[in-house]
């Protein structure tokens, strides 16, 4: 994902993964996290479409 400097600036910067995991887990919307061409630092978006989504544990199914 592209993020021009003026959005860049204005957004949240996470030092690590984990920490921008955390918070985006901890959100009341659907948030993913991208890590910045600009200042190499995470941030999280909202925007969804084309990005990859996150696994969730398959169920196995008995019969």
């Amino acid at each position: 994902m592209k993020t021009r400097p003026g959005i860049c600036a204005r957004k949240r910067r996470f030092r690590s993964e984990d920490e921008a995991m955390q918070e985006a887990r901890d959100a009341q919307v659907t948030l993913r996290v991208y890590r910045c061409a600009l200042c190499r630092d995470y941030h999280l978006t909202s925007r969804t479409k084309g990005m990859r989504q996150l696994k969730s544990p398959s169920r196995l199914r008995e019969g």
